[in-house]
């Protein structure tokens, strides 16, 4: 049976890749999502499972004992990942992003000292840049580092840090004032360490306190924490790229894929929801006959896939204008506020499709029904998403004379 969402122009090496993934979503991550999530645990043999397929290393070259493949390749597995569980995609994601920060901006010596081990899954990543008194508004990031000898001291918190306890790197964006003077432009006062630390919680390093898990309504099975830095202590040679104050563009750069990542995800939740509604609609009768053969319910599947196809081909086109060194930020944002909505929208249709039986515990949707809304914000939110597209519209359309 054809399938909604296939990708053009693949190698056979993709392929290859994404028929793996598949088939372990199928088998080891579907069967036990809903109530691994229901206790909110944490998905350790499936995490070792990606370890073994080598999908932690998915985009690290080559030469880092990385597989070296495509953002599109890495998007794509994503899509997959999420469409079994979207929480173990997110655990991917952040390492994802500290790993591709490395790769684009590190110095020789932290490449050769984190990817290797990245690539293997024996390092975790995370990155932080959230704070309690912000989220989209970066600017205002009041977590500072102070130089002192060789060493700076780090003193702030900071908040919503996906795989905070299970990470043992945490890219953490922190002001730095030395070498800006007083009215330097808040984003050119800005600086990311690389952060070493043990898994768990409690004090997982002198002056880093990992607190606890928060509770959520759903994206649950993932740790997701605050960070705390009390007179944290990172050498000098732990800035990421070796020079400080390119932190905000660092983390942008990250970012900016990081987007790809969230609308590969909406893309594979929407496509679950939307197996299970047109599942559920050809099992369920009522006044005598499925009501897949209702019209209202036909209307409602058509709307559901038409949503689906467009959301992920607006997903690869992003991945791959970044594949291609071009500029994205316009087809990223557009793909993630695309994906997002649209995710929302189709598991809802989903959930309605289900009727009563979709407020159970016992169905898939509703644990969808509650991890949806994450990705509305996650990234960024659909007005941060918006005025990105806007901005690079009147760019592009900027009336001469």
């Amino acid at each position: 049976m054809a399938r909604l969402a296939q990708t053009a122009g693949l190698t056979d090496v993709q392929q290859e890749i994404l028929s793996t993934v598949r088939d372990f979503v199928d088998k080891e991550i579907i069967p036990v999502a809903t109530e691994l999530e229901h206790r909110d645990e944490y998905p350790q043999q499936i995490v070792d499972g990606l370890k073994e397929l080598g999908l932690f290393g998915l985009m690290i070259p080559e030469e880092y004992g990385g597989l070296g493949e495509s953002l599109l390749t890495y998007a794509l597995c994503v899509e997959e990942i999420a469409r079994g569980w979207m929480s173990v995609s997110g655990i991917i994601n952040t390492h994802f992003i500290v790993a591709y920060m490395l790769k684009q901006h590190g110095t020789q010596e932290q490449k050769d000292y984190f990817l290797p081990r990245m690539a293997l899954g024996e390092i975790r990543g995370a990155f932080s840049m959230s704070e309690p008194g912000l989220g989209s508004d970066v600017s205002a990031i009041t977590s500072k580092a102070v130089k002192d000898g060789d060493e700076y001291v780090l003193n702030g918190q900071k908040m919503w840090l996906t795989n905070g306890g299970t990470s043992t790197l945490v890219a953490v964006l922190v002001r730095s004032d030395e070498g800006h003077p007083e009215g330097t432009a808040p984003h050119k006062s800005m600086t990311t360490f690389l952060v070493e630390k043990e898994p768990g919680f409690g004090e997982v390093r002198p002056g880093l306190t990992i607190p606890g898990k928060i509770d959520k309504m759903g994206y649950k099975g993932v740790d997701t924490t605050e960070l705390i830095m009390d007179g944290l202590r990172i050498p000098a040679d732990r800035v990421l790229g070796g020079v400080t104050g390119r932190g905000f563009y660092q983390m942008m750069d990250g970012v900016e894929v990081g987007r790809v990542n969230v609308a590969a995800r909406g893309c594979g939740v929407a496509q679950r929801a939307f197996e299970l509604g047109v599942s559920y609609a050809q099992q369920r009768n009522t006044f005598g006959k499925p009501i897949a053969q209702h019209q209202a319910i036909q209307f409602k599947l058509a709307e559901m896939a038409t949503k689906v196809e467009a959301a992920h081909a607006m997903m690869v086109n992003a991945a791959r204008k970044k594949d291609s060194g071009e500029r994205n930020d316009l087809e990223a944002g557009m793909a993630k506020y695309l994906a997002s909505e649209y995710c929302k929208e189709v598991v809802e249709d989903a959930f309605r499709i289900h009727g009563g039986y979709g407020f159970s515990k016992e169905y898939e949707i509703e644990r969808l029904y509650r991890e949806a809304p994450m990705l509305l914000i996650g990234e960024g939110t659909a007005e941060i998403q918006k005025m990105i597209i806007g901005r690079r519209l009147l760019e592009e359309y900027r009336l001469q004379g």
